[in-house]
């Protein structure tokens, strides 16, 4: 249903104190605070979040930032839905509590301590991979509760091939958590952690893989650091295995999407983009282009772009018989951002190659590039496309250009 009910619309009115006193909708999780007050649990949460300090009511401080689920209310709430039905009004369902942190704290009290045996550690670990799982909510409660430190611990607690479910287990909840640059400096400062994390790419668990994938890309991402995130990007075998996940299967979609974010992370080091293209990142971009959804299409073409601009990535790629067809393709039809990539990367080709800038004009890049540079993308996008028209003026056939120097065409209407 809506956040609010217009009366006249639906023949019923909202009684009074089942609506916010921030939003003045109908609430959905009615929270009380420490003042007495009720609120949706939403609006009071994004009242904190901005700096406020008081109850909106009342103007009392909020010396207890503690929200407690108003139950009774809520009930009430959803037995005036239930009994409104016929005016079109749809029960609230009933939310999720976020985990309770005590809870928490006893759960990763468990997991760290090393004197407890094996199985109760496990146990407390897969509670807590589940509780990350469930909402945002639970992360945050999980994650202020000094988790990503003890989860660190155990995670490279043993680096060698002995490696337990524990390490993994742990490796599974931190993926899911961004860490401060502190935390990234310590897993990339030492060779042995970086080591241990690339072997884990090669695990037989796709699981396993892919989380230490996500792992590497939030702290590739994560650092200020060149030097570091380069000591990374040089590790040996990190582009094998980044590129095997991307490879897996796609009855597996986490793969392509973990995989192409690592990829992309560890391309931004110039230095090392030889040794992507080396570990076959260019094929495997190209034949899971199609694939990816829309924000993993754009990194993929992101990383795609960078690649093109070095001698050995732009052979891979002209090379690649999809390469020109799929670019020109994609222009104007994912994104703004995605259309951009794509140009600079057609650009880079058909700087290059002769053979590339006939098989973009075959592939129909003349229209594409013509339709760019009237829509509203991105200038940056627009300059590629006017570039690249330029290179290509000696490929245009005669009957599709006339004499334009402006790269306008009279006939052809704007996307």
């Amino acid at each position: 249903m809506p956040g609010s009910l217009d009366p006249l619309d639906v023949g019923v009115q909202i009684p009074y104190h089942f609506r916010c006193p921030i939003s003045l909708e109908l609430m959905r999780d009615p929270v009380t605070v420490c003042t007495g007050q009720t609120y949706d649990r939403q609006s009071i949460e994004s009242w904190v979040a901005t700096g406020n300090t008081t109850c909106p009511v009342t103007r009392l401080p909020l010396s207890d930032f503690t929200l407690i689920p108003n139950h009774t209310l809520r009930r009430l709430i959803q037995e005036w839905c239930v009994a409104n039905r016929a005016f079109g009004v749809e029960r609230i369902p009933t939310p999720k509590q976020p985990a309770d942190p005590s809870l928490v704290r006893s759960l990763l009290n468990q997991a760290g301590t090393q004197s407890n045996h094996l199985n109760s550690r496990l146990s407390a670990l897969r509670r807590l991979r589940a509780l990350a799982r469930d909402s945002d909510k639970n992360r945050s409660v999980i994650s202020a509760n000094n988790a990503r430190e003890i989860l660190l611990s155990i995670v490279f607690s043993r680096m060698d091939s002995d490696s337990t479910e524990l390490n993994h287990e742990s490796l599974a909840i931190l993926s899911m958590f961004p860490l401060s640059e502190s935390e990234c400096v310590f897993v990339a400062s030492d060779p042995d952690r970086v080591s241990y994390l690339v072997s884990l790419l090669f695990h037989p668990s796709i699981d396993v893989r892919v989380n230490s994938a996500a792992l590497i890309e939030i702290v590739v991402a994560g650092m200020r650091s060149p030097e570091l995130r380069e000591q990374i990007s040089n590790a040996d075998d990190v582009f094998e295995g980044v590129v095997g996940i991307l490879n897996y299967p796609l009855a597996y979609p986490r793969a392509l999407k973990v995989g192409i974010k690592a990829l992309f992370a560890l391309c931004l080091v110039k230095q090392h983009r030889q040794r992507a293209v080396n570990a076959g990142a260019v094929e495997a971009l190209i034949d899971r282009l199609q694939d990816f959804e829309k924000c993993d299409a754009e990194r993929a073409l992101a990383t795609i772009e960078l690649l093109s601009r070095i001698p050995s990535g732009c052979g891979a790629l002209a090379s690649h018989a999809l390469t020109v067809p799929l670019l020109v393709k994609i222009i104007l039809k994912i994104s703004e951002r995605a259309t951009e990539y794509a140009a600079g990367a057609l650009l880079s080709l058909c700087s290059a190659s002769e053979q590339a800038q006939k098989e973009a004009v075959a592939a129909g890049v003349l229209t594409q590039l013509l339709l760019l540079v009237q829509s509203d993308c991105t200038e940056r996008a627009k300059r590629k496309a006017q570039m690249l028209l330029k290179q290509l003026r000696d490929c245009w056939p005669q009957d599709s250009i006339g004499n334009s120097d402006d790269f306008v065409c009279s006939d052809v209407v704007p996307f």
